[in-house]
């Protein structure tokens, strides 16, 4: 009963923000959610909702949605079992960008915005996304303000000596604001690079998700945690009631079937850059896997 309570209140102010938040806002934005225009034809699951979640490398001044994308987390929700999935696109893959050749995965969002981003992940694994959510590096870091900080559990010590000196210790770690960023950053220190910093976004995405679920019943912990994230939510062609549908769904999510991969692949040479190879069949694998579910059943 809590959570239908709950999940009303959160409909109902974000059908108020899409009210007063007009598509194609200019100006810098937190977060901005584009509803990825679809191909006539293509096969959708009504129980599943799919979200490609990017961290923009944008810098004060710079367009968020036209940048290169530092963080990509295909997530995918169904709504009728309340199991989710995420599949973690090291940004340096190098992949086909429809009209732009080959290049790094990320370098769609600089090419052509959310909807050529969100095209090219779905080709790579074969499932095209419902929405694109880009989040600024600074956004990101209120929101996680706004929710009282998470926590996540880290499977080895790792620092870098320019964003976080002192490290972040083995087990279960407590962070904050750009201390969550930064989480989500290193990659240069880490064993497995660009793939264990992708692995650490899903333990972001795990440990935001476990802090809402924890404090949702708390008087004004969604409106206050959620108004954080709204102030500076621009939509693009998303209407009130997909907005209340999105949130309904995350809401429902049940801790207990989440899954989430980071998909595999080798180190290569092209034109002199290190670029990641990434296993093209394993991408389709997993798109395979949790088109109708939600659910990987192995990485």
């Amino acid at each position: 009963m809590h959570t239908v309570i709950r999940t009303t209140i959160l409909g109902v102010v974000l059908g108020l923000v899409a009210l007063v938040v007009p598509d194609s806002t200019p100006g810098p934005q937190d977060f901005t959610l584009v509803k990825v225009e679809r191909a006539e034809g293509v096969d959708v699951e009504p129980d599943m909702i799919w979200i490609l979640a990017v961290g923009s490398d944008a810098r004060p001044g710079e367009n968020p949605l036209r940048v290169r994308g530092d963080a990509l987390q295909m997530v995918g929700i169904n709504t009728r079992t309340g199991a989710a999935t995420s599949i973690g696109i090291p940004r340096d893959s190098w992949v086909s960008i429809p009209g732009a050749g080959s290049n790094r995965v990320n370098a769609a969002l600089y090419y052509g915005g959310p909807q050529l981003l969100g095209r090219t992940v779905g080709n790579l694994l074969g499932v095209q996304p419902d929405y694109v959510m880009v989040a600024t590096f600074g956004g990101l870091a209120r929101m996680v303000r706004a929710i009282g900080g998470i926590t996540v559990d880290n499977p080895r010590r790792f620092s870098d000596q320019y964003l976080q000196p002192g490290g972040y210790r083995k087990g279960k770690v407590r962070l904050n604001g750009m201390e969550a960023v930064e989480f989500g950053r290193i990659r240069k220190t880490l064993p497995g690079g660009d793939f264990d910093r992708s692995a650490n976004q899903q333990r972001l995405l795990r440990g935001i998700h476990r802090k809402i679920v924890a404090k949702a019943d708390k008087p004004g912990f969604i409106e206050t945690g959620l108004m954080s994230v709204v102030r500076n939510l621009h939509t693009k062609g998303v209407s009130p009631s997909e907005l209340f549908r999105i949130a309904q769904a995350v809401a429902q999510v049940d801790p207990g079937k989440v899954t989430g991969c980071v998909l595999p692949g080798g180190i290569g040479n092209v034109g002199g850059a290190s670029v990641v190879l990434p296993n093209v069949a394993a991408a389709k694998r997993y798109g395979n896997d949790a088109r109708k579910d939600a659910t990987i059943r192995r990485c």
